[in-house]
């Protein structure tokens, strides 16, 4: 079986289909076999990163490493037994495909929350959950009181992520790995910041998962994604242009990250 990865919270903007196309592809890059699905129906922003890949390496000639992705089927009503969710059908015919001949399957999750995204948080031997360097995305893992600043305990996303670590210890599967990545921390030092600091760790050991760094704010990261591109092909398909101080930055952050995760088997050679 593959070591399924699902990225997901119940926020939007936290930036989860870019790094779930940055981790994709440099595993991919590494030598690994990677099956990625994209369970936001709606937007199904991951698979038009990919998509304009395809594009931009079609265009320009290039090779560019690409994960295999694979979309839910449509499944007709006579189709199901009787009672069975149809999502729940979905959701087991695109895996039992999506699980063949691969060494990691990358599930990215829509922001909010949803039967699917119930179902994938299941099945996650590591669960990445991006948040923004904000209180307002705090408020999706843990309620804090104003006045003390203090915790008060889990929000709705980390119960529902309990449920999902209950379901699985029911099942007999090991416990899932979380990582909570901070993305868009400033460099300046601030107040908001060293709370936020605060706050993430006091709340990591009261409902157990790991923080790891994530991705600054950069600008770069609107640009690469009409191109399908990540940090790792700027040199590929600029055609051998120099990487400026920013972008190098950004490289090592991914480098950061990849290292944090923690991944079976994976060896960082990006």
């Amino acid at each position: 079986m593959p070591h399924t990865i699902v990225v997901g919270n119940e926020k939007g903007g936290a930036g989860k289909s870019t790094v779930s196309m940055h981790v994709a592809t440099a595993l991919v890059r590494m030598g690994h076999r990677v099956n990625v699905m994209d369970l936001d129906l709606r937007q199904q922003s991951l698979g038009r990163y990919l998509s304009n890949r395809a594009i931009t390496a079609e265009a320009q000639g290039i090779s560019l490493p690409m994960p295999n992705f694979f979309q839910l089927p449509d499944i007709p009503p006579e189709a199901l037994s009787d009672g069975e969710n149809q999502y729940d059908a979905r959701m087991g015919a695109a895996v039992a495909e999506a699980e063949k001949d691969c060494d990691f399957l990358l599930i990215d999750c829509p922001g909010s929350h949803t039967r699917l995204s119930q179902v994938a948080h299941m099945m996650a031997d590591t669960l990445v959950t991006p948040l923004n360097d904000s209180f307002i995305d705090f408020d999706m893992l843990g309620r804090i009181d104003p006045q003390t600043e203090k915790i008060l305990g889990p929000s709705v996303y980390s119960e529902m992520v309990w449920k999902a670590r209950q379901a699985r210890a029911q099942a007999g599967l090991k416990p899932v790995d979380w990582v909570v990545l901070r993305n868009r921390i400033g460099s300046q030092k601030m107040l908001n910041k060293a709370k936020m600091e605060t706050a993430v760790a006091a709340l990591s050991k009261r409902i157990r998962f790991r923080v790891a760094p994530g991705f600054s704010e950069r600008v770069i990261f609107r640009e690469l994604f009409p191109k399908g591109l990540t940090l790792l092909d700027l040199r590929d398909a600029g055609a051998g242009r120099s990487l400026s101080i920013s972008n190098i930055a950004a490289r090592q952050e991914l480098r950061d990250m990849m290292k944090s995760l923690k991944l079976p088997d994976v060896e960082i050679k990006i």
